[in-house]
């Protein structure tokens, strides 16, 4: 089979982004190892996601994008890049070979963009990401489309189900969870979880995910901004902890 990893796999990003940790968790459960390189979402400097060498690799300007260093290929978007990993690497646990299953998570996966991510636009990124502005109207509308996706999770993805697709870990559940777990108590607390039992427990059994806790490193050293919004040198050093923990489960899969 075809292998193109000769060399660890690069992934761009920040420890904070929830598509960065949807990645980054997918590659740390599989064990396969990378490099994380920083880039800053949003910035043209050296290493920002608006500087012309990025947008040659990802023309979108978002992150994550991965590269691999033998081959010399780019590819951004989360999700992208999560079926394509699952595909080169014959990973039909969490993305299976069945197409009816498969297509289910893919529906899941499109479904996601334009619902539960708005979960960073409406409640968190107003907090970490000043610079953005975004506007009243738009976190209101964002918040209202967050508590239509938890409604549809609730209601039909999670109802029958120990996951969001069925009763197996899927690429779903790493996407989902990046964006809705921020919003738990023990991590930003901006949003009340408790009208939603189903998606709690949910919630509770991808805790016990392998990785769980380095991925999200950077979202517990930040802590609850609910009330108040966190200051720049608490999201450095957040993403400091996070870039710490992330490096010592790098070293576990690579050995």
């Amino acid at each position: 089979s075809w292998k193109p990893f000769m060399r660890s796999l690069i992934l761009y990003g920040v420890p904070f982004s929830q598509p960065v940790r949807a990645v980054m968790w997918l590659m740390l459960f599989k064990r396969l190892p990378f490099e994380l390189v920083m880039i800053n979402p949003g910035s043209k400097g050296d290493n920002g996601s608006r500087n012309p060498n990025y947008l040659a690799k990802n023309p979108g300007g978002t992150i994550p994008t991965i590269e691999e260093p033998a081959t010399g290929f780019t590819l951004g978007e989360a999700h992208a890049i999560m079926t394509y990993l699952s595909r080169v690497h014959g990973w039909t646990d969490v993305y299976p070979s069945d197409e009816q299953q498969r297509a289910r998570v893919d529906q899941y996966l499109h479904y996601h963009h334009r619902n539960v991510r708005e979960t960073s636009l409406g409640l968190v990124a107003p907090k970490i990401r000043k610079d953005l502005d975004i506007p009243e109207i738009i976190q209101a509308g964002a918040r209202r489309t967050v508590t239509n996706a938890l409604r549809t999770l609730e209601e039909y993805f999670l109802s029958d189900n120990r996951f969001i697709i069925g009763d197996e870990l899927t690429l779903a559940d790493f996407a989902a969870y990046s964006e809705l777990g921020q919003a738990q108590p023990q991590f930003t607390n901006v949003y009340d979880l408790s009208a939603f039992p189903n998606v709690q427990r949910w919630m509770g059994q991808m805790t016990k995910v392998p990785y769980h806790d380095e991925v999200h490193t950077a979202l517990a050293e930040m802590g609850d901004i609910s009330e108040e919004a966190p200051d720049k040198e608490t999201i450095v050093n957040a993403n400091k902890a996070a870039f710490k923990a992330l490096s010592n489960a790098l070293s576990e899969i690579s050995n």
